[in-house]
């Protein structure tokens, strides 16, 4: 069979080689035809993704699919259904709402996968092609029986050193400069994952439904064919750690900065999705420095102990102020990750965010604004409560405030965001830091291009 996996065209800072749908290609390509296309990268829009579908006539269509993208996403699965594809989708929205999202598509929508799709996958193609459509055992499939809509419970393969990624068909060497975030070291860039899972509770995430609770390893003799393939193959001279777990087994981490440093390979490192501070220690950040860390990102979130307890951080004010003095003592920069608009939160608890984030020996912070998750457990309170309703699910971004509480405002609520970003970066040291740190016209470009979707637009 012929296949797409696509990411299609959205509002988004991050254009990164789409991990997950290299993934899928891979536990496919043994018996069928698959090409990744990343609409974002290749600036494909929609009218340009339907003649492309036209001009290459696949069987299979399949979309990674975001929260964000699902206002998009009726326009490209009835052109693609009109063609008599195939249509599948999946990632971390249907994963957290599988039943939502085939209720909203039914009609245009064949097939959704929720968590990890890599055994599921190979399955459905086999089955469809074969015409056997017994689809019961396919673990994560959400498929129809009739109207009426069946979810396959997700399996998380303990075993991921089997999984690999089609790196062929995404060229990291490819993608420009600034992937995950803003700034980089070293480049070309490519993201690794290392663990799957994560354990925590906290109320706003919805990573769970994509990568189980718990937490899966892959071999370090594993990781590091996959780092010496891309160093030799595609001259990758970063790696961005994007787990959401990465540091939470510490011999781990060990094991890795050790094998690292015996691989004397001339690259650098860092963990642009954030590591959980109580995480680290002394040790760890000693081995990670010498390796060739040299960011990294924390979820701090709140500058108060009631909001950070709401949101079971499992943080207090002084465990943040006492763990980031320890990862700047190891000379490892430091970003933070703080969030606004908090179902409940105030006007004074989000300024003793900003306070906070001011205090703390960070290079760079960023701030965003509350996102009700589906599947997460403040959306599931804030369904109970009616308030969903208030959600601007048609601009549903960091950059904007799509909802607040507590009667604040949605345009204060962004005035804040805006205030906290100048009051950040304003300040004299923090601009020449990060001025020195740009590499070339282009990324400025790219900064530019930042700068003005999260301060000026919307």
């Amino acid at each position: 069979m012929k296949i797409i996996l696509t990411k299609i065209y959205n509002l988004s800072d991050h254009i990164q080689p789409p991990l997950g749908l290299g993934y899928l290609a891979n536990s496919v390509r043994p018996k069928h035809d698959v090409v990744i296309l990343d609409s974002l990268k290749e600036n494909i829009k929609r009218d340009d993704f339907f003649s492309y579908v036209k001009d290459t006539s696949p069987d299979v269509v399949g979309f990674q699919v975001y929260t964000y993208d699902i206002p998009l996403l009726k326009d490209y699965l009835k052109i693609v259904k009109k063609a008599n594809k195939i249509t599948i989708v999946g990632g971390p929205h249907p994963s957290a709402a599988p039943h939502q999202t085939m209720t909203l598509f039914q009609e245009d929508l064949d097939f959704a996968f929720a968590g990890e799709a890599e055994i599921g996958f190979p399955i459905l193609l086999e089955r469809l092609e074969s015409s056997n459509y017994e689809f019961s055992d396919i673990p994560g499939l959400i498929w129809k029986e009739g109207r009426k809509i069946i979810i396959n419970s997700p399996s998380y393969n303990q075993n991921i050193d089997q999984f690999s990624v089609a790196w062929d068909l995404i060229r990291p060497d490819e993608y420009p400069e600034a992937q995950h975030g803003a700034f980089f070291e070293r480049f070309p860039i490519a993201p690794i994952i290392a663990t799957r899972g994560c354990p925590f509770l906290c109320t706003f995430c919805a990573a769970h439904f994509v990568v189980g609770r718990k937490v899966r390893k892959r071999s370090i003799e594993n990781i590091f064919e996959e780092i010496n393939f891309l160093y030799e193959k595609y001259h990758i001279r970063e790696f961005h750690l994007v787990d959401d777990n990465f540091t939470l087994n510490k011999i781990f981490v060990k094991n890795f900065c050790k094998k690292l440093l015996e691989s004397n390979l001339d690259i650098s490192w860092a963990t642009p999705n954030g590591v959980r501070l109580d995480s680290l220690d002394k040790e760890c950040l000693k081995m990670m420095k010498e390796s060739g860390l040299y960011l990294i990102s924390v979820g701090i979130e709140s500058g108060s102990d009631r909001v950070l307890k709401l949101m079971k951080k499992e943080l207090t004010v002084k465990k943040i102020l006492n763990g980031v003095s320890v990862i700047k003592e190891s000379g490892i920069d430091i970003a933070g990750f703080f969030m606004f608009g908090y179902p409940g939160e105030t006007i004074e608890e989000m300024k003793k965010t900003i306070e906070l984030s001011l205090k703390l020996p960070l290079i760079r912070a960023n701030y965003f604004t509350f996102l009700p998750l589906p599947g997460t457990e403040i959306f599931n309170n804030m369904e109970k409560n009616n308030e969903l309703e208030k959600v601007d699910w048609d601009h549903f971004y960091f950059m904007n405030a799509v909802y607040s509480s507590n009667g604040i405002t949605r345009k204060y609520l962004k005035k804040i965001q805006r205030q906290a970003f100048l009051k950040f970066y304003c300040r004299p040291g923090i601009i020449w830091k990060n001025l020195i740190k740009i590499k070339n016209c282009r990324h400025f470009k790219f900064l530019l291009k930042r700068f003005y979707h999260w301060i000026i637009m919307s």
